[in-house]
């Protein structure tokens, strides 16, 4: 597979990369906001998606430019790569392709072109206290009622659901029971449904969690809220497609995001190291100590980079979800395993400096361990290798 940029994914990739460099001396006051507001500022939020980043997975019918998952990514990578990029702009986009590839099209004509307008963002709901990773054992349920869904149920560890427009809320349309008992498949009986947080009977906890750039993390309870039908994100009973397969995109993006963040980190350690000076007149970098890990970390980045790249171009080739899953998975582990390994060598880079506030890295830190755990374990993924990739036993 060929995995040169088109002129159009470089020249969008440009753009992001003159975007984040506009707004680096900005960096750290938005880091702050955010971490003790939980949102995104309202300007920066509003110059990314003029700059039609938001719209680069959306056809230019609805507003966007239909560049596909390869440039979001790209967009995402970029934007990190300057400390800028944040886990609502993997959400909204996700989100977006989701209503994208599953329609209907009245829900597409009234939702992107105001995500792309940067008068939408979007969280995503989908674990459950007692379901995990397994998406076959959720019990919350949105089950139609005339022209209504009515949702009931809880979702736990979801994130930035104080500052979005809408959550879309993946849902059983009938109880495991009932499937099993009417001999129906496990994939069928799944509802997709963009919900007001604000709707009656929706109602939400904070979560006392560190981590995703200061964003809140919320358990939801649903108790009979009602959602219009036209809400409905594609077929009835039929959103197990259409969930795995933002999955994948789901996971392209977090790697993008970890991708970037690497960069960061070793761009930080890079400067720390050719600066400081502690004995004779030779800088850090020189000691192999210091210049050997660093220089692991930048042949590893390239090797993730190229994974998730696959994984980006075969969701814009159209591949069978099947396909794309081993490499959006593959680069999820490998770009997050990375993200840990530079933030951790950006603080033993720093020394002392490394646990100072004023540096960032500690925080860093804690943003990329999470990768390790969310959105999807590194031991899942394993499983998942395991299993459908090395074709070994089921392990669970």
């Amino acid at each position: 597979m060929d995995f040169r940029l088109t002129e159009e994914q470089q020249m969008i990739r440009d753009a992001a990369l003159k975007f984040g460099a506009r707004w680096t001396d900005k960096a750290e006051s938005l880091r702050q906001h955010t971490l003790t507001k939980g949102e995104v500022p309202k300007e920066y939020w509003q110059e990314f998606c003029e700059n039609g980043f938001m719209g680069a997975l959306i056809p230019e019918q609805y507003g966007g430019s239909g560049l596909g998952l390869t440039a979001m990514t790209l967009i995402l990578e970029a934007v990190s790569s300057h400390n800028l990029a944040n886990a609502l702009m993997m959400l909204t986009a996700m989100d977006a392709l989701c209503i994208l590839k599953a329609g209907p099209e009245p829900l597409r004509q009234r939702y992107l072109p105001k995500i792309c307008a940067g008068e939408i963002k979007l969280a995503f709901a989908i674990t459950e206290p007692d379901a995990g990773s397994n998406a076959f054992r959720m019990r919350t349920v949105a089950r139609r009622e005339g022209d209504k869904l009515i949702l009931n149920g809880s979702k736990t560890f979801i994130t930035a659901v104080d500052v979005v427009e809408r959550v879309l809320v993946v849902a059983r349309s009938m109880r495991y029971e009932e499937l099993k008992a009417q001999g129906l498949p496990k994939v069928y009986g799944f509802n997709l449904l963009l919900v007001d947080p604000k709707a009656p009977g929706f109602t939400m906890q904070e979560m006392p969690t560190e981590g995703i750039e200061g964003f809140r993390q919320w358990t939801l309870f649903f108790d009979n809220v009602e959602v219009p039908l036209d809400e409905l994100i594609g077929q009835e009973h039929q959103g197990a497609m259409a969930m795995f397969n933002v999955l994948n995109a789901e996971r392209t993006l977090a790697a993008a995001l970890s991708l970037g963040e690497s960069e960061w980190l070793l761009k930080r350690s890079v400067e720390y190291a050719k600066q400081r000076v502690v004995f004779g007149d030779k800088p850090i970098g020189a000691y192999q100590a210091i210049q050997h890990p660093l220089a692991e970390i930048r042949a590893e980045l390239e090797a993730a980079r190229l994974v998730t790249y696959k994984a980006a171009t075969l969701f814009d080739q159209n591949a069978n979800p099947q396909q794309i899953v081993p490499f959006a998975n593959m680069a999820k582990l490998l770009s997050g395993e990375l993200g840990i390994k530079a933030a951790d060598r950006a603080i033993q880079t720093h020394g002392g400096n490394g646990f100072s506030r004023e540096f960032g890295l500690i925080q860093a830190w804690v943003n990329a361990r999470l990768v390790r755990t969310a959105p999807i374990s590194k031991e899942m993924i394993l499983n998942f290798i395991g299993e459908h990739v090395l074709g070994l036993p089921r392990s669970y």
